[in-house]
């Protein structure tokens, strides 16, 4: 089944990527036209312009059960990124939230768990202090965690 059999009502159909130089090269330019999409591009100099979901996108690409090979059908597909979101919220300790799940995060167990953390890295400062140059990690809760801040919230 070709992505024409899917019923896609957006005329013409819109990828969206980096300016990276395989994105805007002639090979995949000349392929999308065969295909009729239309390009969009994220803007020029601005890094955060998908932040997040370039983010989520390493995250997958670098999961361990990641196929290489890629998948024989959608519904091996959907299997798949149904397990990673399991993986994701339930297993993966994500370093913006100070290395807690966001399960963990969104059931109040962080602090929790970052005030055992505290304390183990204070316990092994105080019997090994030649193995510290300084303080120990800040494992305080972080608060909330916004997709787009607005501009005073980035000030403060």
């Amino acid at each position: 089944m070709g992505w024409k059999n899917l019923n896609i009502e957006y005329n013409p159909l819109v990828l969206h990527s980096d300016n990276g130089a395989p994105m805007k090269s002639l090979t995949l330019r000349s392929k999308m036209y065969d295909l009729n999409l239309t390009s969009s591009y994220s803007r020029p100099r601005v890094s955060n312009d998908n932040l997040y979901s370039e983010a989520l996108f390493r995250t997958v690409k670098y999961c361990p059960d990641w196929p290489g090979s890629g998948f024989d059908s959608l519904d091996e597909a959907r299997e798949w990124v149904g397990n990673f979101v399991e993986w994701y919220n339930n297993e993966h300790r994500h370093s913006k939230i100070k290395f807690v799940t966001p399960a963990e995060r969104h059931e109040g167990k962080d602090k929790n768990i970052l005030e055992m953390r505290d304390k183990l890295y204070l316990q092994k400062k105080k019997e090994k202090p030649s193995r510290w140059s300084g303080s120990t990690r800040n494992w305080d809760a972080t608060g909330p965690v916004s997709l787009n801040p607005d501009r005073t919230d980035e000030a403060a």
